[in-house]
């Protein structure tokens, strides 16, 4: 069975929002910051904040670079383990975020996460590394594009799991993708309610004994070397 494990990145495989953290290097997080929060709790729209955010921050090449970093030095408790112990078990483990590609490349690449399964917004710079725009086709820009994303990559397995923080990660479900909940660093309260499980443990590996039956369990258990939940 080809099995599928679909991840948000920003308070779930890493502490951090992005996004607010650009804000803060650019000194526009009054502003940013409430819009990132709205969002996230589904009181607006994500299209009506994306652009925005992006056009008050205008982060340059090495300003993503940065905030690559903070991904990585910032990663959650027990990420590195639970990617681990699902690809040793077969699943296929994809990163669908709305943060930035670029940045977003530099936390997968740490845990070990191919590029190809790496679906997030790319920026565009220009040749001095200066801020340009984004990649506004990307359906991550605007809601119900988790859910196309699920879709599309439905298409090529028999079943799958959605773990995130944030309400557009609760669109998973329109594609029929169970969600998880993670509630261990953000916890938001219309996720608590609305999503098939909901885990606020402090470490990822949490997840594990809601998506994983014992006979997975098992054979993490009898594979040497690999992390174990």
């Amino acid at each position: 069975m080809r099995r599928g494990a679909f991840f948000d990145c920003d308070s779930t495989l890493s502490a951090v929002e992005g996004i607010d953290l650009l804000a803060r290097r650019a000194n526009v997080a009054a502003q940013v910051v409430p819009l990132t929060k709205a969002a996230m709790e589904g009181s607006l729209p994500l299209e009506q904040v994306y652009a925005q955010r992006l056009e008050l921050i205008r982060p340059a090449r090495a300003d993503v670079t940065w905030l690559g970093a903070q991904y990585v030095e910032q990663r959650a408790a027990g990420a590195a383990e639970t990617v681990a112990a699902l690809h040793a078990l077969g699943w296929q483990v994809h990163i669908i975020s709305s943060g930035i590609r670029e940045a977003v490349l530099a936390l997968a690449a740490d845990l070990c996460i191919p590029p190809e399964c790496v679906h997030a917004v790319a920026v565009h710079f220009d040749a001095a590394g200066a801020y340009r725009d984004f990649d506004r086709a990307s359906p991550l820009t605007r809601a119900g594009g988790k859910a196309a994303v699920c879709r599309w990559l439905m298409a090529r397995l028999d079943r799958a799991v959605m773990i995130g923080d944030g309400v557009t990660d609760l669109e998973a479900a329109e594609a029929n993708v169970p969600v998880v909940g993670y509630g261990g660093i953000a916890r938001r309260e219309r996720v608590a309610a609305q999503a098939w499980r909901y885990v606020d443990a402090p470490s990822l590996t949490a997840v594990l004994d809601v998506i994983l039956g014992p006979a997975d369990h098992a054979r993490l258990a009898g594979q040497s070397g690999t992390p174990k939940p």
